[in-house]
């Protein structure tokens, strides 16, 4: 009997739409579509099925994050800036009741200060941070060793 796909939502918030130009030397040069391709060849590999979705608003984001239990099994995001500051983003990780991965591309603990605090992290299943584009593909196999066991 063949194991029912996992189904992943990938969660990308502000700015990351601006990967590859938006501050190669912080976030590197591969565009956002550009790591979703490598994701979706991963997929299948990995034994799961995998959505992408990207905003600039909070609203917006914490609606697709509302949403997510309906439809998948996990979420891995990339809040951006909003890993920071967004108690609001905080409060949907923790509401939906769904295993969450947080990443972010760069190192966020050897940048201003500012970026130093997570406040979406304590509620998180795991958080990748420093790992570049690889970041998603950990979360992911974190997210479904997760779900797995």
């Amino acid at each position: 009997m063949q194991q029912a796909r996992l189904r992943i939502l990938v969660v990308n918030g502000p700015n990351l739409n601006l990967l590859g130009s938006r501050e190669p030397a912080v976030y590197g040069g591969e565009p956002l579509d550009a790591i979703e391709a490598g994701l979706r060849a991963a997929a299948p590999k990995l034994g799961c099925e995998l959505e992408f979705y990207q905003a600039n608003g909070e609203g917006q984001i914490i609606d697709a994050l509302h949403r997510a239990p309906r439809a998948f099994d996990g979420v891995v995001l990339n809040p951006g800036a909003l890993g920071h500051y967004s108690y609001a983003l905080r409060d949907a990780v923790s509401a939906i009741r769904l295993p969450v991965f947080e990443v972010h591309l760069s190192n966020v603990f050897a940048r201003e200060p500012f970026r130093r605090e997570l406040v979406v992290a304590p509620v998180a299943a795991g958080v990748i941070v420093g790992a570049g584009p690889m970041g998603y593909e950990l979360a992911i196999r974190g997210l479904l060793s997760r779900l797995r066991s």
